[in-house]
């Protein structure tokens, strides 16, 4: 038997393809005839004797905590698996490599893959063509790295390094997370030199081998499993009058800065389902986004609203098929989404809440777990900021419903038609501000700035709106950043884009003072 030989098991992701149940289950916690997957990947390496088992763990790590008693496992914590991918969850445990099983706590093994005794290292992967694969069985054994645009083989995920070889793999572990570049990198990528995998592949049946990534998957596999029935499935049942069977080609989007949303299909018709993020239930009034939403329903602004829980934040909308959008650097776009936003400004809508910048920038700094600011002269920055409040207060203000959130990328192209979308942060305020908004998300420098307020003005803005929305600039910058601190204490990291808004903020109160 495989006395001598551990098991690393790497746990730490969110799961992002999961959706809708990612936010309720961590991977290694989904059951498949309600047995849970690490359970069933830890008993199959008992049964071949391997007792010296490592759990990599992150998201929703305390879940995993009971298994040190009952089955005497090792748990390491990656505290960075929000904006680092499992290359840096191996790292964590390279110093236990050597005659090791590296197994994804998401994969299902009708038969058991360590019993078996081996002395060379492989790469598991099955007899399906993937269309998501990087590699491709040649002749000889070996895997190669394929393009983009093909299809390679089925790829489990389980692997195992002999001694000779965790040497080489440990240090192109190391090397590789030195670099920035691969943050968002698998493991495998340690494996791959000169387009091919350093060690050959073993093929299994994949019958037998399922690596489950998405909720259909899981349904494929055990389709009475009560984790189908998350709260945002039934919800879209009720909704469209639909058994949970109709619900599908269900795919994540592209994870938002405020929320997670997913596509699927439903009776011919295409929707998304917006599920709110981490700590968006201290941010977002919903009752005052539904107040918003069904007042700009049917106005042919904003995309066509199925569905909004005032209570949950729950949102289902169709899909507007081949859009895109707005691209900030392109001069024909900013026109046309100039006036889609002078248009919704000149309906004089009105609501009964307000955004009040001033107060938010207070509320978000209240939010904070950590006493005082990560930037080292934020009491100055903010001071000079607040210097700015009696400059605004002082101007004329255009107020009416106001997007607050007026970005790029909430600004959808199909066709020759634009619509606005995400209303979240709508309220009263100076309609002025949405300009602010757009530039500091576009991240412009003062001469894009300049350009944008003249599209929106139609090169008729006096000086006293443009230093207005210089202010307006300095203030939302500061906003945003304190934002991004909250969001960085649940883990949520913004990169470039929080360093950004600071420097907006401490930028333009030394322009709109200048001014």
């Amino acid at each position: 038997m495989n006395v001598g030989k551990n098991a690393i098991i790497l746990a730490a992701g969110f799961g992002m393809r999961m959706v809708p149940i990612n936010t309720m289950y961590t991977k290694g916690m989904l059951r498949v005839n309600d047995e849970p997957l690490v359970e069933r990947l830890i008993c199959q390496l008992h049964e071949a004797d391997i007792r010296e088992i490592y759990i990599v763990v992150g998201f929703m790590k305390e879940e995993y905590e009971y298994l040190v008693d009952k089955y005497n496992v090792k748990l390491i914590v990656n505290r960075h698996y929000m904006e680092k991918n499992n290359l840096h969850s191996l790292r964590l445990a390279e110093k236990h490599l050597g005659n090791s099983f590296i197994i994804p706590c998401d994969v299902w093994c009708g038969e058991n893959p360590f019993i078996e005794e081996y002395n060379e290292s492989w790469y598991m992967v099955n007899d399906l063509v993937d269309d998501d694969s990087i590699l491709r069985l040649n002749r000889k054994n070996h895997l190669n790295v394929i393009g983009k645009n093909s299809a390679g083989n089925g790829m489990i995920g389980i692997s195992y390094i002999a001694e000779e070889d965790a040497k080489w793999l440990v240090g192109e572990i190391e090397q590789l997370c030195s670099d920035p570049v691969y943050d968002d990198s698998f493991w495998e990528q340690a494996l791959i030199e000169n387009d091919r995998m350093r060690i050959k592949a073993k093929v299994v049946h994949s019958a037998q081998y399922v690596e489950i990534n998405t909720y259909e998957q899981l349904r494929e596999l055990d389709e009475h499993s009560d984790q189908l029935k998350s709260d945002a499935i039934l919800t879209i049942c009720k909704v469209l009058d639909a058994e949970q069977a109709e619900i599908t080609d269900i795919t994540v989007l592209k994870k938002g800065m405020t929320n997670r949303s997913f596509l699927f299909n439903c009776n011919g018709s295409r929707y998304i389902m917006r599920i709110p993020g981490e700590g968006t239930d201290r941010l977002i009034n919903r009752k005052e986004e539904a107040e918003v939403y069904n007042l700009i329903n049917g106005t042919g602004i904003c995309d066509e609203i199925t569905y909004i829980d005032p209570s949950n934040g729950y949102k289902i909308t169709k899909f507007i098929e081949d859009a895109r959008v707005c691209d900030p650097d392109n001069y024909d776009d900013l026109v046309k989404c100039m006036e889609k936003l002078r248009a919704f400004h000149n309906l004089k809508l009105s609501v009964g809440h307000r955004f009040d910048i001033f107060e938010k920038i207070d509320f978000y700094e209240s939010l904070w777990k950590h006493d005082r600011s990560i930037y080292k002269d934020y009491e100055k920055t903010k001071e000079g900021v607040l210097l700015l409040k009696k400059y605004i207060d002082s101007q004329p203000k255009d107020e009416c419903l106001t997007h607050i959130d007026a970005v790029p990328d909430n600004f959808l192209f199909t066709g020759d038609d634009v619509r606005l979308i995400d209303w979240e942060y709508s309220a009263m305020q100076d309609s002025h501000v949405d300009i602010a908004m757009f530039c500091i998300y576009a991240l412009y420098d003062r001469e894009q700035v300049d350009r944008l307020i003249d599209i929106y003005f139609e090169n008729n803005c006096s000086g006293a709106v443009r230093k207005k929305i210089y202010c307006y600039i300095a203030a939302c910058g500061l906003l945003w950043s304190n934002w991004c601190e909250y969001k960085l204490d649940l883990g949520v990291e913004f990169g470039e884009y929080s360093l950004c808004q600071y420097r907006y903020a401490k930028e333009y109160f030394r322009i709109a003072s200048e001014e």
